[in-house]
């Protein structure tokens, strides 16, 4: 579709600081709804498998965290696999960690923050992120790159949408049967169009002079961006 050759650069009603904070949980909770159903969670945890897999315990930041979903997710998979977790979120939106304190059990060992991941540097084993990237202008996502590359130990890990045509015009039907928030309806479309292509990733990765990322396809149409180190 011509109108996806270039990316949106649309804001989303969820970033509106003025959004009521009930609507904004309500939100949340809905999108931790769509990663549940579009097997959001996947791409991440194999990854985990991978870069954590002779690590008996790990430090792990999520940036972005929004409802805590993939953290909990996260936290799931380590007590799964046996491993000590230290599991922290950041998230620029001070709404956020209200809403994901109040979706966690509380003998989940997360903490959430407010604040700007770039305050947060501490040498982590570990730093990923979920739906952030398109939130991103180019400049951002470069900033972005160079931290995770510099911070994280073991490795990173960026799970992203895929700006797709099919993606983009099934979105809304699937949205609709699901009656998903109306702000979720919308801003999911949006999302789409202001994801990145695997030809912008490469591009950003060579500006950034990061030479042995992945970056990977995962269905349904996700675009993921990792390092192992």
């Amino acid at each position: 579709m011509a109108m996806l050759e270039e990316r949106r650069q649309t804001e989303e009603l969820m970033d509106d600081p003025a959004l009521p904070e009930a609507t904004y949980s309500a939100v949340l909770a809905d999108l931790s709804k769509v990663n549940r159903v579009t097997m959001a969670y996947r791409p991440t945890l194999a990854f985990l498998d991978r870069a954590l897999a002779d690590r008996q315990k790990f430090t792990l930041l999520d940036v972005g965290f929004g409802q805590g979903d993939m953290l909990r997710e996260i936290a799931r998979w380590a007590k799964r696999k046996g491993k000590q977790a230290d599991l922290v979120g950041i998230d620029l939106n001070p709404r956020s960690a209200a809403s994901a304190r109040d979706a966690t059990p509380r003998d989940m060992p997360i903490d959430y923050r407010t604040g700007d991941y770039a305050d947060v540097a501490r040498n982590w084993d570990v730093v990923v992120s979920s739906l952030v990237a398109h939130h991103m202008s180019r400049e951002e996502v470069l900033l972005f790159l160079r931290f995770m590359e510099a911070e994280a130990r073991a490795g990173w890990f960026v799970n992203d949408l895929h700006r797709h045509a099919v993606s983009y015009l099934g979105y809304p039907v699937l949205a609709g049967l699901a009656r998903w928030h109306p702000i979720v309806r919308a801003d999911g479309h949006t999302s789409i169009a202001r994801s990145y292509r695997p030809a912008e990733w490469d591009s950003l990765l060579a500006e950034a002079e990061i030479t042995q990322a992945s970056v990977e396809r995962h269905f349904p149409f996700r675009l993921c961006v990792s390092r192992i180190r």
